[in-house]
C-alpha cells in the first residue's frame, strides 16, 4: 500500500484464484515479481513485490474473505466512509456484491456500477486514517 492514502486513489489491486501458488509462480516468471507470505486464518495469501521489495499487488486464495470472488484483477478505490459509499452505490443504481467486510488493514466492499463494471471500495483502518484534509474536505486555508 502507498505510504500516504488518499481518497479516490487506487489503493490496491489483487487477484483471487483457486490456485494461488500456481498463479503466484506464473507472475513471478512473467513479470519478475517476488513475493512475501501474508498470514490469513490458517493459510497464506501472497503480496507480490517489486525488485526493491515493495508490495505492488496481491494474489489471494479464493477462500476466507475472498470466497466467491471471480478470478479477475480487482481494483480497490479508497474512500473516507465505506458505509456512506455503499449507500451511494445503491442510491445511484449500482449493486453491492459484498457488504463491507473487515480485513487487517481496514474494510472493503465489492460493488458493481450501473454499467456492470466490478470494483472494490476500501476504507483504511484506524492505523491508516484518511483525514478530511487528505480528502480535500473542509477549509482549504
Amino acid at each position: 500500500m502507498p505510504d500516504e492514502i488518499q481518497p479516490g486513489q487506487v489503493g490496491w489491486v489483487d487477484l483471487t484464484v483457486e490456485d494461488a501458488p500456481g498463479i503466484r509462480d506464473f507472475y513471478r516468471a512473467v513479470v519478475g515479481w517476488e513475493y512475501r507470505d501474508v498470514e490469513m486464518d490458517g493459510y497464506s495469501d501472497f503480496a507480490m513485490t517489486n525488485l526493491e521489495g515493495q508490495d505492488v499487488t496481491g494474489i489471494c486464495h479464493a477462500k476466507g474473505p475472498n470466497e466467491g470472488l471471480p478470478a479477475s484483477w480487482l481494483v480497490y478505490f479508497t474512500v473516507v466512509d465505506i458505509a456512506f459509499a455503499v449507500d451511494e452505490v445503491r442510491t445511484l443504481g449500482g449493486e453491492v456484491l459484498r457488504e463491507p467486510t473487515d480485513m487487517g488493514a481496514g474494510q472493503f466492499a465489492i460493488i458493481r456500477d450501473p454499467a456492470g463494471a466490478v470494483c472494490a471500495l476500501f476504507q483504511p483502518g484506524e492505523d491508516q486514517p484518511v483525514t478530511a484534509e487528505a480528502a480535500g474536505i473542509g477549509d482549504a486555508g
